[in-house]
């Protein structure tokens, strides 16, 4: 059993939640993800890992309520316990395996749209303790939906906050800022968008004319974790892969980001409906 030490609501519907996973802590890297379940019958529900403490042993995790299993997790309470809670799994980021002076001469831009932000944190707070450059975009409905805006503040170089009601920060999308960061003049050796598929693919569009290498994570896909179910396949340069096992990173101008939302869209019907079945039973 993994114990939830900590437990923040960071949103009306998003919460953070810190457990006791000392083997995993040991061993996770930025961009790596693990599966929880949160009780003997539940549903294996991959989540991205948000950061980890190798010395106190810890896991963190982010999780928003989209479905039946994320409202059963977001139930949970500090002193409660996980089932389940596995991994490191995936490949971590490619940039892991570059050394500190390579990484001190290189700029990164990240994008980061809604809950995305939480898997983009460890990518950047690692890459700041290596002495890189790193500006970042974070994206969301409104003001509220908001999270990790502080954090992300005081180990980045540069801050861009865009809310689609221009609740704060600049009113509109991530691409928009990011076709201004260009249009101005800045360089990035490496850009890393995650958040939803729709956004990644639409941060693609924007960025390959400006020939910016760009890396895209699709979480999201992914449902067993483990490449058994096969319901992450993903076409990368023609080629199938499977975004739990062979990513969840990828070049994002190889990917068939039409193919991915469809795959994507296959199970949300049944979800609203154990969303529905499970909101009586919490009552």
């Amino acid at each position: 059993m993994y114990k939830i030490i900590k437990k923040v609501d960071l949103t009306p519907i998003i919460t953070l939640m810190e457990v006791d996973a000392p083997r995993m802590a040991h061993a996770a890297q930025p961009g790596q993800f693990l599966i929880v379940r949160a009780h003997d019958k539940g549903e294996r529900i991959p989540l991205t890992i948000c950061d980890f403490d190798r010395e106190k042993g810890s896991v963190t995790i982010v999780t928003q309520v989209v479905g039946a299993s994320s409202r059963q997790i977001c139930h949970l309470n500090e002193g409660d316990s996980f089932t389940d809670f596995a991994g490191p799994l995936g490949q971590p980021s490619e940039f892991i395996h570059k050394s500190s002076k390579e990484l001190s001469e290189m700029k990164f831009l990240f994008i980061a749209g809604g809950l995305g932000t939480a898997p983009v944190y460890p990518q950047v707070k690692f890459l700041h303790s290596m002495g890189a450059k790193v500006d970042v975009i974070i994206g969301a409905k409104s003001k509220d939906l908001l999270i990790f805006q502080d954090e992300m503040r005081s180990i980045c170089d540069n801050l861009y906050i865009c809310t689609d009601d221009g609740s704060y920060g600049k009113k509109g999308l991530v691409t928009e800022m990011l076709k201004e960061l260009m249009d101005s003049g800045k360089k990035y050796d490496q850009a890393v968008a995650i958040g939803p598929m729709i956004m990644m693919k639409f941060v693609t569009l924007t960025a390959k004319p400006y020939n910016i290498p760009l890396i895209v994570s699709l979480n999201t896909l992914m449902v067993d974790g483990t490449g058994m179910c096969g319901a992450c396949r993903v076409s990368v340069g023609g080629k199938t892969k499977f975004a739990c096992v062979d990513g969840p990173e990828f070049d994002a101008y190889q990917v068939d980001f039409d193919e991915a939302m469809r795959r994507q869209m296959m199970y949300k019907n049944i979800e609203v409906e154990a969303d529905h079945k499970c909101k009586i039973g919490l009552h």
